[in-house]
């Protein structure tokens, strides 16, 4: 904590004091009235702190999801961030992909790269990837088997970034075994 933060920390203590003080004051009568109101704003205010930092969760578990259709089709709903993504599972286990039509590869996280059935600390991480936060390191890999829905593909050249990276890109590595992608009406549209 740096002096700026103290600065800030002692100016909101001393609003607070100045802000309860005045309704200490005001209703000194009845000091049983006031800390029922004061018990209602602090219930009011942790609700509206939990409610911010679960926002997120919230978010994921009220969003739709992608929809396979027949024929070999995939409607997967614009999110609130303005990406795409798509829940497929490597060698069995679900992974969550941020669609990203930009990257010529799938890039998988350490972390989902293990939950694949891969190891990174058994991987050579002699390949280099331009990103948007500069150079990073990948490895290559293959996955035996992915699956979307119904849609089963196998033998996938995947890279694993050694960096840090908040989610898997699927790219077009594996995007262009579709015949077709279209973006309409906040909706990504694949199909086979």
């Amino acid at each position: 904590m740096d002096t700026y933060d103290i600065g800030r920390i002692t100016y909101l203590m001393l609003l607070l004091v100045a802000v309860g003080g005045y309704f200490v004051a005001q209703h000194r009568g009845n000091l049983s009235k006031l800390a029922q109101q004061a018990a209602i704003w602090g219930l009011i205010f942790l609700g509206v702190v939990a409610g911010y930092g679960l926002w997120g969760d919230i978010q994921r578990d009220l969003a739709p999801r992608q929809v396979m259709l027949e024929g070999g089709r995939i409607e997967v709903p614009r999110m609130f961030d303005g990406h795409f993504y798509l829940t497929a599972r490597l060698n069995g286990a679900p992974v969550e992909f941020v669609v990203d039509t930009g990257a010529t590869d799938v890039v998988l996280t350490k972390q989902d790269a293990e939950l694949a059935g891969i190891d990174p600390e058994r991987l050579d991480f002699t390949g280099r990837a331009m990103t948007a936060n500069g150079a990073v390191r990948t490895a290559q890999a293959t996955i035996d088997e992915i699956r979307l829905g119904e849609i089963r593909d196998s033998g996938l050249r995947v890279s694993i970034n050694e960096g840090e990276m908040p989610q898997s890109l699927l790219g077009m590595a594996y995007l262009r075994r579709f015949s077709k992608i279209e973006i309409a009406d906040d909706m990504l549209i694949l199909t086979r």
